[in-house]
């Protein structure tokens, strides 16, 4: 991985230990262990994955009803593994990450599209985003809920 910019690093790392989790059910710790042990990163890059992972996993289920509600002819379980990844945690970064301007989140998640998606998904993702980036409140509301 590039060591110029540990927070694309970081996110490539976090969306590779997610989609692994998902796929499989392993253990996020041993996952996230393994991957480490193959790549070497700065402890800001390692810090910010492990925060955007377990950022992930707490709001999970609330992140899927927000890509559910703004992707809906998509049913959630037909969207690809690594495009539902890379939507929760481009959702996770944009509402919850208050140091991450809206725009670089979605900047982001396309960059992370073109790398680990399909062809469309760049396209999908930017759609995804762009609605719910229209709609601040209501995602908002969603996140909140206990």
């Amino acid at each position: 991985m590039n060591s110029s910019d540990y927070r694309r690093d970081a996110r490539a790392l976090a969306l590779q230990v997610l989609y692994e989790v998902d796929c499989t059910r392993h253990p996020v710790e041993t996952v996230l262990s393994e991957r480490l042990a193959q790549n070497s990163l700065r402890p800001e890059a390692v810090a910010l994955a492990r925060r955007l992972i377990e950022g992930v996993l707490a709001y999970k289920p609330r992140l899927d009803i927000l890509i559910h509600r703004y992707a809906p002819e998509w049913p959630l379980e037909q969207i690809a593994l690594v495009d539902r990844n890379i939507l929760r945690m481009a959702i996770y970064e944009m509402a919850l990450e208050e140091t991450v301007p809206l725009k670089v989140a979605i900047n982001e998640a396309i960059e992370l599209a073109k790398t680990f998606g399909s062809d469309s998904t760049p396209r999908f993702v930017n759609g995804v985003l762009g609605t719910l980036a229209a709609h601040p409140d209501e995602v908002q509301a969603i996140l909140d809920r206990a």
